[in-house]
């Protein structure tokens, strides 16, 4: 349907050739804003209906008092699944710092939630199909962890800014949440609003970018530069992503048409893991609560298990 909507305005409508370069674009940018909009649409609704009683208080209280290992595996998932951006990055911190929670554990949520979530898994199972997704996913959940520990190793806590230790947020009075389907639909529909009114520039830039690339990048030039071969081409799209600024919904169209150009699976994957979580925008916010050598730290090791996970598939493949 979606496909067949991008044909008929580029190429019934607007009168492009299907072969030419910038008929291929339009199609592709057409088809993608249809199939992204509607899918990030439909899942934010349905996943605001489930999540109507979920807050960040709720998730700090969730992790509160764990053994590490469970904190972590808790952080890890409800990174995945909660749909807080970078913007809520530095109130996070704070509130897990002053419940007490280790700073690895807090890396490790900080690291999963602006790189895992729901919107963008469906997105990826309807834009690249459940394998990629799966990939992603996976690839995701494991630097979670284990960039958390690599954190935690190093002592961080010398590197958080003085302030951060003198705040004492308290406990947060939650209002009881209205559980009722009319209250679960408000909720919803707040949401949708909210999340698409916040990113919906950055999925239109990005199905920009993919369009471009889709239509008038080489797909030999892609094969011989990015096609796996070459090691340096998963570190190259890891320092590409950084000074990029997109969430993990955004980049998806850009993915796909590397993929379809004949880029390399790991390549790909780094590309979008470091546009997700290793953006120079959401390490200037996170500057606000820690100090640079922890910042070059947490950037350091986003990089290297990027690069591995990169290099990883591109050998599986």
């Amino acid at each position: 349907m979606f496909e067949q909507l991008g044909d008929l305005i580029a190429f019934g409508l607007l009168g492009l050739e299907p072969a030419s370069r910038s008929g291929a674009a339009v199609q592709f940018f057409v088809m993608d804003v249809a199939k992204i909009f509607v899918l990030l649409v439909l899942v934010i609704y349905v996943m605001g209906l489930l999540r109507a009683m979920l807050s960040p208080e709720r998730v700090r209280a969730f992790v509160r008092g764990r053994p590490d290992w469970q904190a972590r595996g808790m952080a890890v998932t409800l990174g995945a699944v909660t749909p807080f951006c970078s913007c809520s990055s530095v109130p996070l911190f704070i509130g897990f710092v002053e419940a007490g929670i280790p700073l690895g554990v807090t890396f490790s949520f900080l690291i999963a939630s602006p790189m895992i979530n729901e919107v963008a898994a469906v997105i990826l199972v309807g834009v690249l199909g459940w394998k990629l997704a799966a990939l992603y996913v996976l690839a995701g959940l494991l630097v979670a962890w284990f960039g958390g520990l690599a954190m935690q190793a190093f002592r961080p806590e010398r590197w958080v800014e003085d302030y951060v230790w003198k705040i004492r947020m308290g406990e947060t009075a939650m209002a009881e949440p209205d559980t009722s389907l009319r209250g679960r639909h408000r909720y919803a529909l707040g949401e949708v609003r909210e999340i698409v009114g916040r990113i919906w520039r950055w999925v239109l830039l990005g199905i920009g970018v993919g369009a471009l690339f889709h239509g008038f990048v080489p797909a030999g030039w892609v094969t011989e530069h990015l096609g796996g071969d070459d090691w340096f081409s998963v570190p190259a799209a890891v320092l590409l992503g950084i000074p990029l600024y997109a969430n993990a919904t955004g980049v998806i169209p850009v993915a796909e048409a590397m993929l379809t150009k004949g880029v390399a699976i790991g390549t790909t994957l780094a590309l979008m893991m470091s546009v997700a979580a290793l953006s120079l925008p959401e390490l200037l916010i996170l500057r606000k609560v820690i100090r640079w050598p922890a910042l070059a730290l947490f950037a350091a090791v986003l990089a290297v298990a990027f690069t591995l996970v990169g290099w990883g598939f591109n050998l599986i493949a």
